[in-house]
């Protein structure tokens, strides 16, 4: 059991050093990195030629506990779109950090999409 544990962290780990050596945010088109755990689910505007957090939502914010998890992803997207807009960020670069693009960090990405921001 916790060799599948590490092999499948060890995948993760791999599938990130591989995604992050093509990504790069700017101050005009900041990296939108995704962390979730197996309770939560983050996202942040990263400006990486400065190293600055340009904007940052979790799924704390949202007042809303009876949700499920896939629909707080969605709605932490939406809020996360609506601080970027609000900074003037339009487009961005998404970084999935190796997690598949399935689930909960698929419905993020279309909470940010309809949220108004371009990927």
């Amino acid at each position: 059991m916790r060799n599948n544990l590490k092999e499948k962290k060890l995948k993760i780990e791999r599938r990130h050093r591989r995604i992050r050596a093509k990504i790069k945010g700017t101050s005009k088109r900041p990296r939108l990195l995704v962390f979730r755990s197996n309770r939560h689910i983050y996202g942040q505007l990263i400006d990486d030629e400065k190293s600055k957090t340009l904007a940052s939502a979790k799924d704390s914010e949202i007042k809303s506990k009876k949700m499920k998890k896939g629909d707080l992803a969605k709605e932490v997207g939406k809020l996360l779109a609506k601080k970027a807009l609000e900074i003037k960020i339009k487009e961005i670069v998404f970084d999935r950090r190796g997690y598949k693009f399935h689930g909960r960090i698929k419905e993020l990405a279309q909470g940010v999409r309809e949220g108004g921001l371009k990927f």
